[in-house]
């Protein structure tokens, strides 16, 4: 999984080929921590069709901003350098696939 910044989310998300599932997390944010084996696993079960990328909201307000990403973790995932879907809330894997069976 691959920690991205304001400086370069263009380059790692908006400009990616493939779908990217980005969570706005915190590091002060419990369901967040609780996402990460989650994440890193699904990031190695989908690593031909999916990017998963953490974006940590203090660190990187510009991109927070833009997106208007209030809670955490928020999950949205980007498909041709647009936002396609977005989720809030930890939920299991099983549920995480499911929601993002429509875009990957």
């Amino acid at each position: 999984m691959i920690d991205v910044t304001d400086a370069d989310f263009a380059a790692e998300v908006i400009g990616s080929e493939v779908p990217v599932l980005v969570e706005f997390t915190a590091d002060w944010c419990p369901p967040c921590r609780q996402m990460g084996p989650v994440l890193r696993a699904l990031a190695a079960e989908e690593a031909d069709r999916l990017k998963v990328v953490q974006l940590n909201v203090d660190l990187n307000p510009v991109t927070t901003n833009a997106y208007k990403v209030l809670s955490m973790p928020t999950f949205m995932v980007f498909r041709g350098g647009e936002p396609v879907k977005s989720m809030v809330g930890a939920r299991p894997k099983r549920r995480l696939l499911e929601e993002l069976a429509d875009v990957i």
